[in-house]
Order: structure tokens, then sequence, then C-alpha cells
């Protein structure tokens, strides 16, 4: 990505996370957090990365990816009407896993942490010999 790319990206996630946030009141798209956008080097397309804190409940990600698919155009006007671009760029999101991964990693090192401590101070019973 040049640097031009990148901050197109920038500002499209920003654009796009106020629109969601402020506009868009379909529920499916409660907690949404957009992680990051990619854009092409042509700016003809954006592929707009997005995490929520309760996709793991059963058929949480389909409903917000239908959600989102379903406000992407009205958000490309949205974006259009907001940022001085010559080209909006068609938005495709997709789901990034990297949040709900990071928690779980999180909480694997806590668990481990406190099975750490407890091996330490939990030995009063032992004998030496």
């Amino acid at each position: 990505m040049t640097l031009r790319t990148e901050r197109v990206g920038e500002q499209l996630r920003a654009e796009i996370a106020r629109v969601l946030r402020e506009d868009v009141k379909d529920p499916r798209l409660r907690l949404v957090t957009l992680t990051r956008v990619d854009v092409s080097p042509d700016l003809g397309n954006a592929i707009v990365f997005w995490s929520a804190m309760d996709v793991e409940d059963a058929g949480r990600e389909e409903a917000v990816a239908a959600g989102l698919e379903a406000a992407a155009g009205y958000v490309r006007r949205q974006v259009a009407h907001s940022l001085p671009l010559r080209r909006t760029p068609a938005l495709r999101f997709r789901h990034d896993p990297s949040l709900a991964l990071g928690g779980r990693t999180l909480s694997v090192l806590r668990s481990l942490g406190e099975a750490e401590h407890a091996g330490k101070h939990g030995g009063d019973d032992e004998v030496e010999e």
C-alpha cells in the first residue's frame, strides 16, 4: 500500500464508522468495530474489515455480515457526500477475527498466570524430605 491509499483508507474507516454509528439504525450492526480499510491503488474498491464484541454467538457473524452488506450502498453514498474524493470506492465488508482471537489469547495467558501463582502458593501441604 502506498501512503496515499493508507491515508484514504484511514479516512474511509473513520467516516464509515461515523455513518454506521450515527446514521444506520440496523440493530444487527450494534457493537461493530471497523479494524481497518484496505483500498485498491486506483481507489475503485475498498475492503472494510470489521469485528464485533459478541460475534461468537451462533449466527451473529452472519447477521452482522448481512446487515453490513445491506447498508453498503447507503454508507457509500454518505461517504461520497462527506469526503472530498473524486471517486468513492465500492465497499466490501469482511470479518476480522483478530479481536476475538486476541481476547482468547489474553484469557489463556491469564489462566496460565493464575495456575502458576496457585502452584507457587498452594504448596503448603507438601512435605520436604
